[in-house]
C-alpha cells in the first residue's frame, strides 16, 4: 500500500472517471469464494444486479486479488451485503487493515455449498461464475444468482469519496 500526500478525491489534478467513480458511491458487499485453507474473499462495491431468468449480479475485481486468480467461469462464490457494524471487516478484506490470524478469523462464517458465507450478513446470495473479461484495469465478472436470502439491514454500508456510511 501506497500512502500519498494529496487527498484521493481532491477534483484538481485528478481524472475525472475517479472522480465520478466515487461521488457515485456504492453499497458495500464482501465476495468469498472456497473452503478450508483456500478461503479467499475481497470487499467490492462495484456491484450491478440485473433481472433474468436467472438473476445476474455484475461485479469488477482487481485482476491481481487473489480472489480474481482464484475464479473461473463455474466456480462458486457468495456474495454477500455488508452493515455498518462490518466496517473493520470491509477494510480489512480490501487490504487496508490488518487480520492477525487471517482474514476469516474475523466474524463468524458458515461454509455453504458457494464457499463461506458471514453469519451476520442479512442479505447474502450464492453464486456461479457465468462469464469473466477484462474492462479497463478491472475483470468483470458476471455471476448467476442461484440461492440466499434478502434480509433487512438497519445500517446498510455503503462506500462514498473514500469513506464508508450508513443510511
Amino acid at each position: 500500500m501506497t500512502i500519498h500526500a494529496e487527498h484521493p478525491f481532491a477534483s484538481s489534478g485528478r481524472d475525472l472517471g475517479r472522480q465520478i467513480r466515487a461521488r457515485l458511491g456504492g453499497r458495500v458487499a464482501l465476495l468469498t469464494t472456497g473452503q478450508g485453507r483456500s478461503r479467499v474473499g475481497l470487499t467490492v462495491s462495484s456491484v450491478l444486479v440485473a433481472g433474468g431468468e436467472p438473476w445476474r449480479a455484475v461485479v469488477l475485481l482487481d485482476p491481481d486479488s487473489d480472489l480474481a486468480e482464484s475464479l473461473e467461469v463455474g466456480s462458486p462464490a457468495v456474495l454477500q451485503l455488508l452493515s455498518g457494524p462490518h466496517r473493520y471487516l470491509a477494510d480489512a478484506f480490501a487490504g487496508l487493515a490488518p487480520a492477525p490470524g487471517g482474514l476469516f478469523t474475523l466474524g463468524d462464517w458458515e461454509q455453504t455449498e458457494w464457499g463461506p458465507r458471514l453469519s451476520e450478513a442479512e442479505s447474502w446470495a450464492g453464486v456461479r461464475v457465468e462469464s469473466r473479461r477484462t474492462i479497463g484495469w478491472s475483470e468483470e465478472f458476471v455471476l448467476a444468482l442461484e440461492g440466499g436470502a434478502a434480509g433487512e439491514s438497519a445500517e446498510p454500508l455503503h462506500h462514498v469519496r473514500g469513506a464508508y456510511r450508513t443510511l
